[in-house]
Protein backbone atom coordinates (compact mmCIF):
# COMPACT_ATOMS: atom_id res chain seq x y z
CA UNK A 1 0.00 0.00 0.00
CA UNK A 2 2.59 2.44 0.94
CA UNK A 3 4.69 2.14 -2.61
CA UNK A 4 1.27 2.55 -4.34
CA UNK A 5 0.95 5.41 -2.22
CA UNK A 6 4.87 6.56 -3.16
CA UNK A 7 3.74 5.68 -6.96
CA UNK A 8 0.79 7.68 -7.14
CA UNK A 9 2.82 10.88 -5.48
CA UNK A 10 4.73 10.44 -8.50
CA UNK A 11 2.87 10.11 -11.13
CA UNK A 12 0.83 13.50 -9.37
CA UNK A 13 4.17 15.47 -9.27
CA UNK A 14 4.92 14.57 -12.88
CA UNK A 15 1.68 14.87 -14.52
CA UNK A 16 1.45 18.20 -12.59
CA UNK A 17 4.66 19.53 -13.70
CA UNK A 18 4.00 18.25 -17.46
CA UNK A 19 0.71 20.50 -17.34
CA UNK A 20 2.62 23.61 -16.31
CA UNK A 21 4.86 23.50 -19.02
CA UNK A 22 1.87 22.82 -21.83
CA UNK A 23 0.06 26.17 -20.14
CA UNK A 24 3.52 28.15 -19.49
CA UNK A 25 4.22 27.26 -23.08
CA UNK A 26 0.60 28.39 -24.65
CA UNK A 27 0.74 31.78 -22.19
CA UNK A 28 4.31 32.95 -23.42
CA UNK A 29 2.60 32.31 -27.12
CA UNK A 30 -0.31 34.19 -26.29
CA UNK A 31 1.27 37.22 -24.01
CA UNK A 32 4.53 37.88 -26.26
CA UNK A 33 2.40 41.15 -27.81
CA UNK A 34 0.91 42.40 -24.42
CA UNK A 35 2.27 45.14 -23.12
CA UNK A 36 0.36 46.09 -20.15
CA UNK A 37 2.33 42.68 -17.72
CA UNK A 38 4.55 44.41 -15.33
CA UNK A 39 7.99 44.04 -15.85
CA UNK A 40 8.52 42.11 -12.15
CA UNK A 41 7.31 39.09 -13.79
CA UNK A 42 8.45 36.65 -16.55
CA UNK A 43 5.82 33.90 -18.58
CA UNK A 44 8.34 31.19 -17.55
CA UNK A 45 10.83 31.83 -14.93
CA UNK A 46 13.16 28.79 -13.66
CA UNK A 47 15.66 29.02 -10.37
CA UNK A 48 18.42 26.04 -10.26
CA UNK A 49 20.53 26.45 -7.75
CA UNK A 50 21.61 25.61 -4.27
CA UNK A 51 20.90 26.45 -0.68
CA UNK A 52 23.47 26.15 1.82
CA UNK A 53 22.07 25.73 5.44
CA UNK A 54 22.58 25.90 9.05
CA UNK A 55 20.97 23.27 10.13
CA UNK A 56 19.86 22.68 13.48
CA UNK A 57 17.69 19.19 13.49
CA UNK A 58 16.13 17.17 16.67
CA UNK A 59 14.80 14.21 16.47
CA UNK A 60 12.31 13.06 19.24
CA UNK A 61 11.57 9.27 19.89
CA UNK A 62 9.16 7.08 22.37
CA UNK A 63 8.76 3.64 22.47
CA UNK A 64 6.59 0.93 24.76
CA UNK A 65 10.00 -0.37 25.52
CA UNK A 66 9.94 0.86 29.38
CA UNK A 67 7.47 3.77 28.18
CA UNK A 68 11.11 5.56 27.13
CA UNK A 69 11.22 8.38 25.33
CA UNK A 70 14.35 10.96 24.53
CA UNK A 71 15.52 13.48 22.26
CA UNK A 72 18.57 13.56 19.90
CA UNK A 73 20.13 16.62 18.09
CA UNK A 74 21.97 15.45 15.41
CA UNK A 75 24.47 18.41 15.21
CA UNK A 76 25.31 18.37 18.56
CA UNK A 77 24.76 14.40 19.94
CA UNK A 78 25.99 12.54 16.23
CA UNK A 79 28.53 14.98 15.16
CA UNK A 80 26.52 15.93 12.21
CA UNK A 81 27.61 18.41 9.64
CA UNK A 82 26.47 22.03 10.88
CA UNK A 83 26.33 23.18 7.46
CA UNK A 84 24.63 21.05 4.61
CA UNK A 85 24.22 21.99 0.43
CA UNK A 86 20.32 21.81 -0.24
CA UNK A 87 19.91 21.14 -3.80
CA UNK A 88 16.64 23.33 -4.80
CA UNK A 89 14.17 24.13 -7.64
CA UNK A 90 11.12 26.63 -8.61
CA UNK A 91 9.30 27.09 -11.63
CA UNK A 92 6.87 29.88 -12.36
CA UNK A 93 4.68 29.96 -14.84
CA UNK A 94 2.22 32.50 -15.59
CA UNK A 95 -1.46 32.20 -17.78
CA UNK A 96 -2.82 35.72 -18.91
CA UNK A 97 -0.69 38.44 -17.11
CA UNK A 98 -2.02 38.05 -13.43
CA UNK A 99 -2.75 34.52 -12.83
CA UNK A 100 -0.10 31.47 -12.97
CA UNK A 101 1.73 28.46 -11.36
CA UNK A 102 4.04 28.07 -8.76
CA UNK A 103 6.27 25.07 -7.87
CA UNK A 104 9.12 24.52 -5.65
CA UNK A 105 10.92 21.32 -4.82
CA UNK A 106 13.67 20.73 -2.23
CA UNK A 107 15.13 17.60 -0.57
CA UNK A 108 17.50 17.05 2.79
CA UNK A 109 18.84 13.84 2.94
CA UNK A 110 21.80 13.27 5.81
CA UNK A 111 23.60 10.28 7.46
CA UNK A 112 26.06 10.15 9.98
CA UNK A 113 26.83 7.56 12.73
CA UNK A 114 29.22 7.87 15.74
CA UNK A 115 31.42 5.61 17.95
CA UNK A 116 32.22 6.57 21.66
CA UNK A 117 34.69 3.92 23.84
CA UNK A 118 35.96 4.45 27.13
CA UNK A 119 36.85 2.97 29.98
CA UNK A 120 35.00 4.13 33.83
CA UNK A 121 35.55 3.09 37.00
CA UNK A 122 31.87 2.06 39.33
CA UNK A 123 32.48 1.31 42.57
CA UNK A 124 36.09 0.72 42.83
CA UNK A 125 35.64 -1.99 39.63
CA UNK A 126 36.60 -1.09 36.44
CA UNK A 127 34.50 -1.58 33.35
CA UNK A 128 34.60 -1.38 29.59
CA UNK A 129 32.21 0.33 27.36
CA UNK A 130 31.46 1.31 24.13
CA UNK A 131 28.41 3.13 22.74
CA UNK A 132 26.93 3.45 19.05
CA UNK A 133 24.46 6.15 17.73
CA UNK A 134 22.96 6.10 14.34
CA UNK A 135 20.84 9.00 12.69
CA UNK A 136 19.68 9.24 9.29
CA UNK A 137 17.21 11.81 7.73
CA UNK A 138 15.75 12.41 4.67
CA UNK A 139 13.00 15.24 3.78
CA UNK A 140 11.38 15.32 0.63
CA UNK A 141 9.76 18.31 0.04
CA UNK A 142 7.50 19.91 -3.49
CA UNK A 143 4.39 22.31 -3.62
CA UNK A 144 2.52 23.10 -6.76
CA UNK A 145 -0.46 26.59 -6.28
CA UNK A 146 -2.04 28.61 -8.51
CA UNK A 147 -1.36 32.01 -8.07
CA UNK A 148 -2.49 35.52 -8.32
CA UNK A 149 -0.69 38.17 -9.18
CA UNK A 150 -1.90 42.07 -7.99
CA UNK A 151 -0.33 45.15 -9.88
CA UNK A 152 1.41 45.90 -13.12
CA UNK A 153 4.21 48.90 -12.20
CA UNK A 154 7.54 47.62 -10.62
CA UNK A 155 5.59 45.90 -7.87
CA UNK A 156 3.23 43.75 -8.06
CA UNK A 157 2.14 41.03 -5.00
CA UNK A 158 1.01 37.55 -5.29
CA UNK A 159 -1.20 34.96 -3.66
CA UNK A 160 -0.71 31.68 -3.90
CA UNK A 161 -3.24 28.45 -2.80
CA UNK A 162 -2.28 25.12 -3.43
CA UNK A 163 -0.91 21.51 -2.01
CA UNK A 164 2.05 20.67 -0.68
CA UNK A 165 3.88 16.93 -0.66
CA UNK A 166 6.43 16.33 2.06
CA UNK A 167 7.94 12.90 2.82
CA UNK A 168 10.48 12.00 5.82
CA UNK A 169 12.33 9.29 6.54
CA UNK A 170 13.74 9.45 9.79
CA UNK A 171 15.39 6.72 12.01
CA UNK A 172 17.57 7.57 15.37
CA UNK A 173 19.34 4.14 17.13
CA UNK A 174 21.95 3.73 19.85
CA UNK A 175 23.51 0.53 21.11
CA UNK A 176 25.85 -0.12 24.27
CA UNK A 177 28.11 -3.07 25.02
CA UNK A 178 29.37 -3.15 28.61
CA UNK A 179 31.29 -5.61 29.78
CA UNK A 180 30.35 -8.00 26.60
CA UNK A 181 26.25 -7.33 27.27
CA UNK A 182 24.91 -5.29 24.64
CA UNK A 183 21.91 -3.12 25.48
CA UNK A 184 19.94 -1.23 22.17
CA UNK A 185 17.02 1.25 21.55
CA UNK A 186 15.47 3.15 18.55
CA UNK A 187 12.98 4.78 16.68
CA UNK A 188 12.36 5.48 13.38
CA UNK A 189 9.62 6.83 10.46
CA UNK A 190 8.68 6.63 6.86
CA UNK A 191 5.53 8.59 6.00
CA UNK A 192 4.49 11.18 3.49
CA UNK A 193 1.08 13.61 3.38
CA UNK A 194 -0.49 16.08 1.33
CA UNK A 195 -1.38 19.48 2.74
CA UNK A 196 -2.96 22.50 1.99
CA UNK A 197 -0.46 25.32 1.09
CA UNK A 198 -0.69 28.75 1.05
CA UNK A 199 1.73 31.40 -0.31
CA UNK A 200 2.30 34.89 -0.42
CA UNK A 201 5.00 37.09 -3.07
CA UNK A 202 6.17 40.24 -3.58
CA UNK A 203 8.58 40.82 -6.86
CA UNK A 204 10.09 44.54 -7.93
CA UNK A 205 11.99 45.71 -11.09
CA UNK A 206 14.59 48.16 -10.60
CA UNK A 207 15.37 48.19 -14.36
CA UNK A 208 15.78 45.45 -16.90
CA UNK A 209 18.69 44.11 -15.21
CA UNK A 210 17.98 44.24 -11.65
CA UNK A 211 14.86 42.74 -9.66
CA UNK A 212 14.32 41.81 -6.14
CA UNK A 213 11.96 39.65 -4.68
CA UNK A 214 9.93 37.72 -1.47
CA UNK A 215 8.40 34.91 -0.79
CA UNK A 216 6.82 33.16 1.71
CA UNK A 217 4.96 29.81 2.15
CA UNK A 218 3.48 27.93 4.61
CA UNK A 219 1.75 24.15 5.13
CA UNK A 220 -0.36 23.34 8.45
CA UNK A 221 -1.89 19.65 8.78
CA UNK A 222 -3.50 18.88 12.02
CA UNK A 223 -4.32 14.97 11.81
CA UNK A 224 -3.01 12.00 9.70
CA UNK A 225 -0.02 9.78 10.50
CA UNK A 226 2.43 12.85 10.12
CA UNK A 227 1.15 15.94 11.19
CA UNK A 228 2.42 19.54 11.68
CA UNK A 229 3.68 22.64 10.17
CA UNK A 230 6.20 23.88 7.39
CA UNK A 231 6.96 27.31 6.88
CA UNK A 232 9.46 28.84 4.63
CA UNK A 233 10.82 32.44 3.84
CA UNK A 234 12.96 34.03 1.16
CA UNK A 235 14.40 37.71 0.17
CA UNK A 236 16.74 37.59 -2.72
CA UNK A 237 17.80 40.10 -5.41
CA UNK A 238 18.74 39.13 -9.46
CA UNK A 239 20.62 40.26 -12.22
CA UNK A 240 20.25 39.44 -15.39
CA UNK A 241 23.65 40.27 -17.46
CA UNK A 242 21.66 38.19 -20.81
CA UNK A 243 18.13 39.07 -21.61
CA UNK A 244 17.21 35.43 -20.81
CA UNK A 245 20.16 34.08 -18.01
CA UNK A 246 21.19 35.96 -14.99
CA UNK A 247 21.95 34.62 -11.69
CA UNK A 248 20.02 35.17 -8.50
CA UNK A 249 21.23 35.46 -4.47
CA UNK A 250 18.76 34.82 -1.42
CA UNK A 251 18.65 34.49 1.86
CA UNK A 252 16.17 31.83 2.78
CA UNK A 253 15.00 30.51 6.56
CA UNK A 254 12.69 27.16 6.68
CA UNK A 255 10.91 25.77 9.79
CA UNK A 256 9.90 22.03 9.82
CA UNK A 257 7.96 20.60 13.16
CA UNK A 258 6.36 17.07 11.72
CA UNK A 259 4.98 14.39 14.53
CA UNK A 260 4.26 10.68 13.67
CA UNK A 261 1.63 8.62 15.89
CA UNK A 262 1.85 4.94 15.89
CA UNK A 263 0.77 2.38 18.34
CA UNK A 264 4.58 1.47 19.30
CA UNK A 265 6.20 4.71 19.09
CA UNK A 266 6.02 8.37 18.19
CA UNK A 267 8.73 10.14 16.38
CA UNK A 268 8.77 13.63 16.36
CA UNK A 269 11.14 15.91 13.64
CA UNK A 270 11.97 19.77 15.07
CA UNK A 271 14.26 20.88 11.90
CA UNK A 272 15.48 24.68 11.27
CA UNK A 273 17.57 25.52 7.93
CA UNK A 274 18.50 29.10 7.64
CA UNK A 275 21.21 30.42 5.36
CA UNK A 276 22.51 31.49 1.43
CA UNK A 277 21.24 29.95 -1.89
CA UNK A 278 22.73 30.96 -5.09
CA UNK A 279 20.79 30.28 -8.79
CA UNK A 280 21.24 29.93 -12.06
CA UNK A 281 18.10 31.78 -13.52
CA UNK A 282 16.49 31.42 -16.78
CA UNK A 283 12.96 33.62 -18.03
CA UNK A 284 11.39 33.61 -20.69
Amino acid sequence: MRNRHHRFGKATAGLAIATLAVFGAAAHAQDSNKKSQSPALDNISLWVGGYYTNNDTNIGGKTNFLNTKGNVNLEKDLDFKKHKAVPRVRLDFLIGEHQGFSFDYYEVNRSHSRTLQENIDFLGQPIDATAEARGNLKFTFGSAAYKWWFGTGDDVFGLGLGAAYYKVHASVYGSASIDGESVASGASANESAWAPNLQIGWRHSFNEQWRMYFNASGVKKNGGQLNGHIYDAALGLEYFPWQNVGIGAEYAYTKIKLNQDKRQYNLDLDMKLNGPAAYIRFRF
